[in-house]
């Protein structure tokens, strides 16, 4: 009776052993698969942020988006096809050229790329294309040259614009930032705008003061304000003077402008063709290692006019 009290407690121990080792073994693998899960999380996480190049990575962006900008939609513009300059962050993203086009209220540019170090672009930031379909990425395509050309949507001129870049030997997404600039376009690329005359003024011949401001290129060169404007048959002409010595001419459409001084930076005479609105000039540089035409637009507020 004994032996058959202590078997029947042992068979009862040894089930109760067993049933704590199989909770015990579902809690572990139960343990088990969270951690798997978090794991695979982080992975995935680790996998996401690897395919962005972190700010260590990448060249020191530059600031191209200035604050006198102001963007400019495609409704702005007459349809065409025009050249036109683009200004980029970094200077591992290097565009030779650029042509815009603007038809039916949309603007799109073909970029001809220095490199050949990229497969795709996405318009956006590099998480973004990190989490986008493969399909909404621009690939390349090779022109003639053996170049690189991307054709992207642009969604307004002096405006900043974010760009992803691919790169074939990284494979990671870099972030660039994109200006299109709107002072490198011709000026009968703009719809006509209004602009206040000499006339509408009814300026008498003399000598005035205007406040006027400049536009374009780096931003980093300015020209003095005031500037004297003088009228004399109903034709204004202002002494516009640059904040640098090394302009040595100015194009004002066909005409070319000589500087007026030797010394001190360089001043220009340059006609006045209206106020309030944005006037394309171009000016040549010799501060580079070869001269080099820069757009702007001169732009002179006609309700500061005062006699000098």
């Amino acid at each position: 009776m004994r032996k058959l009290y202590r078997l029947t407690a042992a068979a009862i121990a040894a089930t109760l052993i067993g049933s704590m080792s199989l909770v015990t073994m579902a809690e572990d693998e139960t343990e088990m698969t969270t951690q798997a899960t978090t794991a695979a999380e982080q992975a995935a996480e680790q996998s996401t942020e690897a395919g962005v190049a972190t700010a260590a990575e990448m060249v020191t962006p530059e600031e191209v988006v200035e604050d006198w900008m102001v963007p400019i939609t495609a409704d702005e513009l007459n349809d065409g096809v025009y050249e036109i300059e683009v200004a980029s962050s970094s200077s591992m993203f290097k565009i030779d050229k650029c042509e815009l086009t603007v038809a039916n209220g949309e603007m799109s540019a073909v970029m001809t790329m220095n490199g050949t170090g990229y497969l795709y672009l996405f318009m956006g930031t590099g998480e973004e294309a990190v989490k986008a379909s493969k399909d909404d990425y621009i690939p390349f395509v090779e022109n003639e040259d053996g170049q690189h050309t991307y054709e992207v949507p642009v969604e307004a001129l002096d405006a900043g614009i974010d760009c992803a870049a691919f790169s074939k030997r990284k494979e990671q997404w870099y972030d660039r930032t994109l200006v299109f600039l709107a002072s490198s376009l011709p000026e009968n690329a703009r719809k006509e705008q209004e602009m206040t005359t000499v006339e509408d003024l009814a300026l008498a011949d003399g000598t005035y003061l205007v406040d006027v401001a400049l536009e374009g290129g780096s931003g980093k060169t300015t020209v003095t304000s005031p500037a004297k404007l003088t009228v004399e048959n109903g034709e204004a002409t202002a002494e516009i003077i640059f904040s640098s010595p090394y302009y040595d001419y100015v194009l004002v459409g066909e005409e070319k402008l000589e500087p007026v001084n030797e010394e001190g930076d360089s001043t220009f005479l340059i006609p006045v063709k209206g106020f309030d609105y944005q006037m394309a000039i171009t000016a040549d540089t010799i501060a580079m290692s070869t001269p080099h035409e820069i757009d702007y637009h001169l732009c002179f507020d006609s309700t500061t006019i005062a006699e000098e």
